[in-house]
């Protein structure tokens, strides 16, 4: 079966770039059709999709986190990466990598911003 865990810092500083990392188990990200997801669930709001990577490589990202928001993936690591440029307070929230055509979803690392 394959695994998701997300890895990074849980404190980041406003302005500064957050960077999360998803480890792959028992799958390989290069695999069709798959893809490699990134949603995050503000605390007491819904869950928001911001970007995935398909294992083509091909990228896409939410219209409102766009500018910000950079995915790629390192194959030989079987791992995809989510950066997050001008972080606020407003990005606080629970960070899940998951893989989308099957439904599977890491356990989630909680990113605080704040000084």
């Amino acid at each position: 079966q394959v695994q998701l865990q997300e890895s990074g810092p849980g404190l980041v500083k406003p302005s500064q770039t957050l960077s999360l990392t998803c480890t792959v188990s028992g799958g390989s990200i290069t695999t069709n059709p798959y893809y490699w997801t990134w949603i995050r669930q503000p605390p007491g709001k819904g869950l928001e999709w911001m970007g995935a990577i398909a294992y083509t490589g091909n990228t896409y990202y939410s219209p409102s986190l766009k500018s910000r928001t950079s995915i790629f993936r390192d194959t030989s690591k079987n791992q995809f990466t989510l950066q997050l440029s001008s972080v606020t307070p407003e990005d606080t929230a629970v960070y899940y990598c998951a893989r989308f055509g099957s439904d599977t979803w890491g356990q989630g690392t909680q990113v605080t911003v704040s000084s």
